[in-house]
């Protein structure tokens, strides 16, 4: 790979939600703080809601990582579960042993995830479920999720969800049949993509905690195009970056440079066919064709 070649130690521009590579833009920061003053106050669903690769995961995690450890967590990945197996699912985090070939229903479950929360409550703790890529969810499933947060103490909730889903989830929550499940979101985010000034920043960012220490390794156009083919949806981003510094680093390259954003852009097919508009696509071959000195060959190459 490329590592030795651009003087890094990891792979900067992973789309595995690691969490030193957290960035935090505007909204991701606002989200976390939101979630952070949620979880300490202990009531309610909390709902996080953003378009396909702006970083929900990695705020999820993040979050994780930033609770103490008066804290106790379950972090279910794939909702996408009947009621009793999300029960189930749950029974397991929280480290509920259930004997093998053990037939529960659906109510024994609940009683038994009742005094295992009981017990985490006696010892100080707070219990926190997160539950990623929500929006897949049966409508039963999230019915059934809104008999847990009926569990609580004279004093407060024996556990608090957090949901994470894409717009989608939304619609679903619209539902009738889950209209009391909605009325319960006290603390609501919507998650959007970085800034143009964001972008360059978080390139930055990557690059320095990947172990880069050098001057800027993607040139001024390469950043304008890497805006305008993924308009900064940070996983699209990490995806055509990625790709590029392969591309640099295929032709012997020390820099990244614009024509080796558009050939990443080229072979991203998540972008669609419309990532660069014809007009910016007609006016940038001219620029090229021309060579005109606001480009500047230096940083094209």
């Amino acid at each position: 790979m490329y590592l030795r070649h651009f003087g890094l130690k990891e792979l900067p521009f992973s789309i595995t939600p690691d969490t030193s590579f957290f960035f935090s833009s505007q909204k991701s920061q606002e989200a976390l703080n939101t979630l952070l003053i949620a979880a300490r106050m202990g009531e309610g669903f909390i709902k996080i809601t953003g378009e396909v690769g702006t970083g929900k995961t990695i705020l999820c995690r993040k979050l994780i990582a930033s609770l103490g450890p008066d804290y106790c967590v379950a972090y279910i990945p794939n909702p996408y579960l009947e009621p009793i197996s999300l029960f189930m699912e749950l029974a397991s985090e929280l480290g509920l042993t259930i004997e093998p070939q053990t037939n529960l229903n659906q109510h024994q479950l609940l009683k038994g995830l009742t005094t295992r929360l009981m017990d985490l409550a006696g010892q100080g703790k707070r219990v926190l479920v997160c539950l990623d890529e929500a929006q897949a969810m049966p409508v039963e499933t999230l019915e059934a999720l809104r008999l847990l947060t009926n569990l609580e103490t004279e004093k407060r909730k024996l556990l608090q969800v957090i949901i994470f889903g894409q717009p989608e989830l939304d619609a679903r929550l619209d539902l009738p049949s889950v209209r009391q499940l909605k009325q319960r979101i006290t603390f609501d985010y919507h998650l959007g993509p970085l800034t143009s000034a964001e972008l360059d920043y978080y390139l930055r960012y990557r690059l320095v905690v990947a172990g880069y220490q050098g001057a800027s390794l993607f040139s001024a156009s390469a950043r304008w195009s890497l805006k305008r083919s993924t308009r900064c949806v940070p996983r699209l981003v990490n995806i055509v970056a990625h790709k590029a510094l392969l591309s640099a680093y295929g032709k012997g390259k020390g820099r990244v440079g614009v024509f080796d954003v558009l050939a990443a852009s080229r072979d991203t097919s998540s972008l669609g066919r419309a990532w660069l508009p014809s007009r910016w696509r007609m006016t940038l071959m001219i620029l090229l064709g021309c060579g005109l000195v606001t480009l500047g060959w230096a940083s094209l190459l």
